[in-house]
């Protein structure tokens, strides 16, 4: 490190405060945002916190061995501003554009150190200034985009696990008897996951007779048909009986087309014809009846 390199070490170190100052003020009024000048204290704090960090991971290139920043260092950082903007749903676009204006702020207490020090740094110092700092800036944006897709990815994953969980329920009406109400639109892949959690379920449940009922899915694509043929196929060799019900009339053209045989099972037009065709006992045939209605 040369005592230039030294010396604008030390001045952006001393004027960090400053520097996250001057980048505090170029926000925005746009509301909501994390980034708006409207933003309560806390926010702020927490901004002028996670700016400081910042500076000091882009300055710590100046005296690094090959003056870039070391990995460890990016990622801590990127890390922290990936998880921070995630929770606060903040887009991926108003991050980079805080973080170009942080890459402008910063660039300026450079060139401000150049013109106080102009008898002395040349051309080639700005030259060499701009590449350590763009460069660190490039590494930081890549890394932090990279880590906020995975973050933000990993959520919505989380997410839509959960919507399968809630809308493929397994529902105990009694000790061995369970429904199955289907809602919406079933695609490939919520036919896939119904194939893979529906027999688990039953099992877990001890549940002998399920009730499948399609009254409230209005499409039925014929990968889809036949992911539900083969889910009652599945849950027989598993010993539990199935009764489909709600059966839509295209729905019914569609396994016929791909001659699937709902013959050999039980089908109604309706869950509450269903359950009163059962020969149920007493108390299980008033749950079930009770739900039906």
């Amino acid at each position: 490190m040369n005592k230039l390199d030294e010396k604008l070490y030390e001045y952006l170190t001393e004027l960090a405060p400053r520097i996250t100052d001057k980048w505090l003020k170029t926000r925005s009024g746009e509301k909501g945002s994390v980034y708006s000048s409207e933003a309560d204290d806390a926010v702020e704090q927490m901004l002028r916190e996670q700016n400081a960090v910042t500076n000091k991971t882009i300055t710590s290139a100046f005296i690094n061995e090959h003056q870039v920043v070391a990995e460890e260092e990016i990622e801590h950082w990127a890390l922290m501003i990936a998880k921070s903007r995630v929770e606060s749903a903040t887009p991926i676009y108003e991050i980079l554009d805080a973080m170009r204006k942080v890459r402008e702020t910063y660039w300026s207490f450079v060139e401000q150190f150049a013109a106080d020090h102009s008898d002395t740094v040349e051309i080639k110092d700005v030259m060499h200034w701009s590449q350590i700092v763009h460069s660190a800036f490039d590494q930081l944006n890549t890394t932090l985009t990279q880590l906020y897709y995975d973050l933000t990815a990993a959520r919505l994953q989380g997410q839509q696990s959960l919507i399968n969980e809630l809308s493929i329920p397994v529902i105990p009406v009694s000790d061995k008897i369970g429904i199955l109400p289907l809602i919406g639109d079933i695609d490939t892949a919520r036919a896939k996951y119904l194939l893979e959690t529906i027999p688990n379920k039953c099992s877990e449940f001890g549940i002998e007779m399920l009730y499948v009922d399609l009254s409230g899915v209005s499409i039925i694509d014929t990968m889809v048909a036949q992911e539900i043929h083969n889910l009652i196929k599945i849950l027989q060799l598993l010993g539990i009986d199935s009764t489909i019900s709600g059966i839509r009339p295209e729905v019914a053209q569609t396994s016929i087309q791909l001659g699937l045989d709902f013959t050999q099972m039980k089908t109604y037009s309706t869950l509450k014809q269903a359950l009163q065709a059962s020969d149920l006992g007493g108390k299980e045939a008033g749950l079930v009846q009770k739900f039906s209605e």
